[in-house]
């Protein structure tokens, strides 16, 4: 059975690396789909990030990584996947979640399985690690060491 884990990984997280490891150990393959999220201000290009998804879950048998266009729901019919996997951080992720898991169903198909958050990734979003990062905070312990890097360079620090 194949699923798919989506978002913008902008950038990819230890909390994000975590869903994808524990994904894959209930789906025979797991496709990563890198997507951009129009509501939120990216710093890192399409190409940067499936670059740093690939490096950061490159240890994992069984995942796969792709850019998304256009919806998800027809990526993962051109991937073959019968299920969607999300992470859920706290309620309000929940909430969301959920309306999008019956919108998916609906228009597809398509199953979607939740995932709570491991309990030491719970308070980590990328939105955070990036306004952490362009203060000039260290976010080593919360990201892949090639992001880490990364958001080094872009902000100095």
């Amino acid at each position: 059975m194949k699923a798919v884990i989506s978002g913008s990984f902008d950038p990819i997280t230890r909390g994000h690396v975590d869903i994808i490891t524990r994904a894959v150990r209930l789906f025979d393959v797991v496709v990563v789909g890198v997507a951009v999220n129009s509501a939120k201000n990216g710093i890192f290009s399409m190409d940067e990030r499936v670059a740093f998804v690939r490096d950061a879950v490159a240890h994992v048998p069984g995942v796969e990584v792709a850019p998304v266009e256009g919806l998800l729901v027809d990526f993962c019919t051109a991937q073959g996947a019968e299920a969607i996997v999300r992470g859920l951080r706290f309620g309000g992720d929940f909430d969301y979640e959920l309306q999008m898991a019956h919108v998916n169903k609906a228009m597809s198909g398509i199953e979607t399985v939740l995932l709570p958050a491991g309990r030491e990734f719970g308070t980590i979003s990328s939105t955070i690690i990036r306004s952490a990062a362009s203060n000039g905070g260290d976010v080593s312990d919360f990201v892949p060491p090639a992001v880490a890097a990364a958001l080094k360079e872009r902000f100095g620090g």
